[in-house]
């Protein structure tokens, strides 16, 4: 099955068990620096994290592989007059993105990988932008989770490739196998 199949089952069926998708937990945590701007939002799902934005007053462009997904975001958002943007769009083609370098003051990707995207995250933050990374990495208590080891992260992975940048948040959780930053573009 290809991408765009997979994951539009996938959230039809998660759609039938939720009514608003909820931000990520620690995303939530950092409303202190969230003061509004312009935010991309790279595989946002059912749009947890782009509504939450949203309401913080970011105009933010949300994007993901699943139509479904998508329609749904595109649904809520109009239902609840909130300034998102989303757009179907297969994230291993970079080019289809087409977006303008130094145009957003935030940009996430949660529980999605491919490394590819991040000379372009870094081209598209602002100065004194945001970015904000949570996904899996290979620890010890998650060999037997079902996601593929090319799909996470080494131990101090994000640390490394956001040296440069001020990093504001930075945890590896090890039960739950999940890496998170959260970084200023210097």
């Amino acid at each position: 099955m290809d991408p765009r199949g997979k994951w539009n089952d996938k959230y039809k069926e998660r759609l039938n068990e939720l009514m608003v998708p909820a931000p990520n937990t620690r995303l939530k945590n950092l409303i202190p620096y969230l003061k509004g701007g312009t935010a991309l939002d790279l595989a946002c799902g059912l749009g947890g994290n782009s509504l939450f934005l949203a309401q913080l007053n970011y105009k933010v462009d949300a994007v993901d592989v699943s139509d479904v997904a998508v329609q749904f975001l595109q649904t809520l958002a109009e239902n609840r007059k909130l300034s998102i943007q989303p757009r179907q769009c297969d994230l291993t083609d970079i080019t289809a993105l087409n977006y303008r370098n130094n145009s957003y003051d935030m940009v996430i990707i949660t529980y999605y990988l491919d490394r590819t995207l991040f000379p372009l995250v870094k081209a598209l933050i602002k100065e004194n932008g945001y970015f904000f990374m949570e996904t899996y990495y290979l620890s010890t208590s998650t060999e037997n989770q079902t996601v593929s080891d090319q799909y996470k992260l080494q131990s101090g992975e994000l640390l490394n490739e956001f040296k440069d940048w001020n990093i504001l948040f930075y945890e590896e959780n090890q039960l739950d196998g999940r890496q998170t930053i959260f970084c200023k573009k210097v």
